[in-house]
């Protein structure tokens, strides 16, 4: 299963506009939190880890139905 790992930075594109390019780096985690921010955040912020037959994902500003996910 791919799992999230500290200091990799990750991207994803916004589901509205595809040049939007969301990144954000993982600063520490652990079995079911990962902590990331980003140019979209100020500040770490923790996330829960989510998992699916993919691997891991997280919803890094939260969840509403225009939400950018992070996979691992």
């Amino acid at each position: 299963m791919k799992r999230f790992q500290v200091n990799v930075e990750y991207t994803t594109r916004s589901i509205c506009d595809y040049d939007c390019v969301f990144r954000f780096r993982i600063s520490r985690r652990t079995e079911k939190n990962v902590w990331v921010y980003g140019e979209s955040l100020d500040k770490p912020t923790r996330r829960a880890v989510k998992r699916d037959g993919e691997g891991e994902y997280i919803l890094p500003l939260g969840n509403y139905s225009m939400a950018p996910m992070l996979r691992a």
